[in-house]
């Protein structure tokens, strides 16, 4: 057994700081207009308050917070530094697959997701990771 197998992710704290901190393309997968979701509001406060660039991406594509939205992520143009997940435990595993695959800096899963499988490919290959947690949460630590 590997010294990576059956351990549990731990978030770094300058990787928070520096994802924070560091203005960046952010991609808020699970980003819709829905009033009822926290997406809007966690990437809103990502754009306002942190100057970062927000990309919604959504199976509906819809824009959100005045930006262009798409449907996936292999569709939105140029490098995206961080992939943030809105999506639930069961479903994140394919999205951090996506981000690997366009070769995104990071993943961000949001508070409540969970997978521990996913986060160890991200962080194989040599991406940033954050899990269960909110960026809203992590900025008064800083």
């Amino acid at each position: 057994m590997n010294s990576e197998a059956g351990r549990r992710h731990v978030n770094d704290p300058a990787v928070i700081r520096r994802l924070l901190k560091t203005p960046a393309r952010w991609a808020v997968v699970g980003l819709t207009n829905n009033p009822r979701r926290v997406a809007p509001e966690v990437s809103r406060f990502l754009q306002d308050q942190l100057g970062m660039e927000i990309i919604p991406v959504s199976l509906s594509g819809e824009d959100v917070t005045g930006n262009v939205g798409y449907k996936r992520l292999s569709e939105v143009p140029g490098h995206i530094n961080v992939v943030d997940c809105f999506v639930n435990s069961q479903k994140v595993g394919h999205i951090v697959d996506q981000a690997i695959a366009i070769g995104a800096d990071a993943v961000w899963l949001q508070l409540g997701v969970v997978d521990e499988a996913a986060v160890q490919r991200a962080r194989a290959a040599g991406m940033d990771v954050v899990m269960d947690t909110c960026p809203m949460i992590e900025v008064r630590n800083l």
